[in-house]
């Protein structure tokens, strides 16, 4: 890796010098501390861009014209400076997710929740440090439904002369997996709220951007990957896909994972694993096969029944140098869309890769319920606007509770002492207890439907929070990958069926550190983490879907003691709602 080492660390440094037009990526590198970290700066601008795909042309929302976006690159520690420019009709705001923000909770992005958006022809800048964070993250838009076009990875590199724990790799390589429509993104939302019923499926997945060969009129519309073979590659896996989750193989290669969510893990070797929206995994793959083409391939699990969801997978080449172009190419296996199996075998086998300290003393025991909701239909139009189940309006909630996104920045209100726009009152439990999984309550819509409110929970700083997230099955039991801003946490058990201490089992050694739980489908995680952190943060299902019906909340983080646990003022510039 020593060589790889030093080009990465050249690459970084010389980034500044280096034109913009070739890169699209920095303005400008410089050394911001004599202890070997520093500031790197990006200019993001939010832009429209025409894009054709399956042979139909339509604008999308991009930064820097780019599609995924550009990389974010630094090391351990470094101070990351970002300058949003929004160049496009729609307000907009980006997160950065997986990035702890210690400190800098202004920055974290989420509209409404720690700012308002950046509204169209405005700039805001980011800034926050990555402390002692390293490995692959993503960033991306965190307003209405724009996150479907505008994504980008993040790649943070262990501190210069810091190896990676296992073998180096010749190269390494960003595969990022996503969902494309015909249609505009912030449409489709409008169009699914509007109606009650379920959203419009993608009219194809994407991997970098590229549908692949299953689709209509894309047979040249491919990413490739060239490999030389016997060589070992680090593929770093982001699913910066919308609204459904994937499965991810390459044919007649294994993968053996070594990192997910930035945190490294226990090397485990998989056929093929199941990646959510939110969630990063790295995975060392060796050119062992003979000389050919090997399909890459990206493929829905869906959980849920009785939804309509894209069944078609997005291919992409890992190609062996040598090979012919009009070579066949060996297809993957994927397993079928329900396939819970998959999902357990990588859960299983996820372990940090050394000994943790997890909270063993518990100050917050907190048990929420997540999943979907019907409510009454109370439209004059029921045929156009209540679409869901038994002529009801589909919703989400957490604890029966499905949030509702302020028109100002909770965050901002919290600082500043202003009433009105949030309430402190989110429940510890459930409201009504009873079998979640088997015998929740179904007379849809008499009763499924869900209280309303901006509610937030708050925790002490320095309080030690457990937390049991549990399926419910009152519309259909399924996979939600949970998310919460600000914040990693051990994932120190999950299961299926109803959570029930007594029976549970929890490993307290060495969970993995993730900030994107995917909790099973008819079942349940339990995640603990130290809330040292003050500001307000966003904890939502990855599912875009979900969120707009209403699936999250928000935690409040008091202040601490001193400089170093208490929020700062916010920055100069923040947006204006």
């Amino acid at each position: 890796m020593s060589n790889c080492r030093k080009i990465s660390s050249c690459y970084l440094l010389w980034l500044g010098l280096i034109s913009y037009t070739f890169t699209h990526l920095h303005v400008t590198a410089r050394q911001w501390s004599s202890s070997g970290t520093s500031t790197r700066f990006y200019d993001f601008k939010v832009q429209t861009m025409r894009i054709t795909k399956m042979c139909k042309s339509k604008d999308i929302v991009t930064v820097n014209r780019m599609f995924p976006g550009p990389v974010i690159y630094a090391y351990e520690d470094d101070k990351i400076i970002v300058k949003v420019t929004n160049e496009t009709p729609y307000n907009t705001t980006i997160h950065w997710h997986g990035v702890q923000q210690r400190l800098s909770c202004w920055s974290d992005g989420p509209s409404y929740i720690t700012q308002c958006p950046i509204q169209s022809g405005q700039s805001f800048t980011y800034k926050f440090v990555l402390v002692k964070q390293k490995g692959t993250m993503l960033w991306h838009a965190h307003v209405s439904w724009l996150r479907g076009t505008v994504y980008g990875a993040i790649v943070v590199y262990p501190k210069i002369g810091i190896p990676y724990p296992f073998k180096k790799p010749y190269k390494e390589q960003i595969i990022i997996l996503g969902e494309y429509w015909h249609k505009d993104v912030v449409q489709l939302e409008r169009e699914a709220l509007d109606s009650g019923g379920a959203p419009t499926p993608a009219d194809a997945f994407t991997i970098n951007g590229y549908p692949g060969p299953s689709y209509n009129c894309s047979n040249n519309d491919v990413y490739k990957m060239e490999v030389v073979p016997g060589k070992k590659y680090l593929l770093r896996i982001i699913n910066a896909a919308l609204n459904s989750e994937h499965f991810f193989t390459i044919a007649n290669h294994k993968l053996t994972i070594v990192e997910v969510d930035g945190e490294y893990t226990k090397p485990f070797t998989v056929n093929r694993l199941m990646i959510a929206p939110g969630q990063t995994i790295n995975v060392l793959i060796t050119a062992d096969q003979p000389i050919k083409k090997y399909s890459m391939a990206m493929g829905p699990y869906m959980s849920a029944k009785n939804v309509s969801f894209q069944k078609l997978p997005a291919i992409a080449y890992f190609q062996y140098t040598g090979t012919t172009p009009n070579q066949v190419v060996l297809s993957a296996q994927l397993p079928i869309f329900n396939d819970s199996f998959v999902v357990k075998t990588v859960m299983d086998g996820l372990r940090s890769l050394n000994p943790v300290n997890v909270p063993m003393e518990i100050d917050v025991n907190l048990f929420f319920t997540i999943g979907l909701n019907v409510e009454k239909c109370h439209s004059l139009n029921p045929k156009k606007n209540c679409k869901g189940p038994n002529g009801g309006v589909l919703g989400a909630s957490v604890n029966n509770i499905s949030f509702i996104n302020p028109k100002f920045s909770l965050l901002q209100a919290y600082y500043n002492d202003i009433n009105g726009h949030f309430t402190e009152d989110f429940p510890d439990l459930p409201l009504k207890v009873y079998d979640y999984v088997n015998g929740a309550p179904n007379n849809i819509p008499n009763d499924t439907q869900s209280l309303i409110g901006t509610r937030t929970k708050v925790l002490e700083f320095g309080s030690r929070v457990e937390l049991i997230l549990q399926d419910t099955g009152t519309v259909s039991i399924e996979n939600h990958p949970i998310h919460i801003h600000g914040y990693s946490f051990y994932v120190v058990g999950y299961g299926t069926g109803n959570y029930d201490s007594s029976t549970a089992k929890l490993n307290l050694v060495d969970p993995p550190y993730m900030n994107t739980i995917g909790v099973p489908v008819g079942g349940w995680a339990a995640i603990r983490f130290v809330a040292d952190n003050p500001g307000v943060w966003f904890m939502h299902c990855h599912l875009e879907i979900h969120m707009s019906w209403g699936l999250s909340m928000a935690f409040i983080v008091k202040n601490g003691k001193g400089k170093m646990q208490t929020l700062p003022p916010p920055p100069a510039g923040m947006p204006m709602c």
